[in-house]
């Protein structure tokens, strides 16, 4: 029996023709040489279940001799999850963690208590043009874990569950979606999943999931008769039932994640995420005090703590 199977909009019920409640366009930033499109956090919506900030990289083609280049700096509270689609990232962290991350891998760091890392490139990729596109994104953690141990997970491409039917294809990232379970291990109930679909192709979002999100990578999908293109989330409303169609020419890719809400508000100030306000100046203090751990192998420098209000 397939697994996909999508529910057709009841007539007459609006609920079913109108999943959508809210459109992101992400705001964009020049880092020079690449932009990043920031959707989460926004005016419009602070939080999609767990997901607390979410970023685009690219596509970008980087120059010989530019790339990627994020001396360390302090996390709390937090999970980091990098996925890439194209390029390389060369993580190093202060449990001694040192990988490169690759399109289809995942990396996911969870900063508990409080944990370091620099994202740069190897130095023998500097000496040529390479792509970069991707995705990373901060999941909070829940309070009776925020003030856990850091820990890393790396899983590869081939680690990860890949299914395919009637022209969608998907490949779950972390969580739970459609019967199957990823081998990370999570804070929290959610799901995020890299998904396809051929030219006519539909699939279900399911309905059991209290917040819900689609991030938009390529080509178009339609929901509920609206069209949208590359670079916007949707956040749709608890308990409707959703169905993602490509009435396009090309193929189309896009991300959905979310999961059940958090245990209480998040506040974020720069790289710290926690539910005290009390805990990010203690973590503020902390880092302009090098009081934090170091990063074997990348200790020289580091990202200053920023010269402004909050959280």
């Amino acid at each position: 029996m397939s697994w996909l199977n999508c529910p057709d909009p009841v007539p007459g019920d609006p609920a079913s023709c109108d999943p959508i409640e809210t459109i992101i366009v992400p705001r964009t930033s020049d880092l020079g040489g690449f932009s990043v499109r920031r959707a989460l956090p926004s005016a419009k919506r602070r939080m999609i279940g767990p997901f607390i900030f979410f970023d685009q990289m690219g596509p970008a083609e980087l120059l010989v001799g530019g790339g990627i280049d994020v001396r360390p700096h302090p996390h709390i509270g937090l999970a980091t999850v990098t996925y890439l689609f194209e390029g390389e990232m060369y993580h190093r962290d202060s449990l001694g963690t040192e990988i490169a991350i690759n399109p289809g891998a995942l990396n996911w760091m969870s900063a508990g208590k409080g944990i370091v890392h620099s994202e740069r490139e190897r130095p023998e990729r500097l000496q040529a043009k390479r792509p970069l596109f991707g995705l990373q994104s901060w999941v909070a953690l829940p309070k009776h874990l925020e003030e856990g141990d850091p820990s890393f997970q790396h899983f590869g491409t081939d680690d990860q569950p890949e299914f395919a039917d009637k022209g969608a294809s998907v490949k779950l990232i972390a969580g739970e979606l459609y019967g199957h379970k990823a081998p990370v291990k999570t804070a929290s109930d959610m799901f995020y999943a890299d998904i396809s679909l051929e030219p006519g192709a539909r699939i279900p979002l399911d309905a059991g999931w209290e917040e819900r999100g689609i991030y938009t990578v390529a080509g178009q999908i339609s929901i509920a008769g609206q069209t949208f293109d590359p670079a916007q989330l949707m956040v749709f409303k608890p308990g409707d039932k959703l169905v993602i169609e490509n009435t396009g020419p090309v193929s189309a890719r896009f991300v959905v994640l979310g999961g059940e809400p958090m245990d209480g508000d998040r506040y974020i100030w720069w790289n710290f995420v926690s539910s005290s306000k009390e805990r990010i100046e203690q973590a503020k203090e902390d880092w302009k005090q090098g009081r934090f751990d170091t990063v074997p192998g990348d200790a020289e420098e580091f990202i200053p703590l920023p010269d402004r209000p909050g959280p």
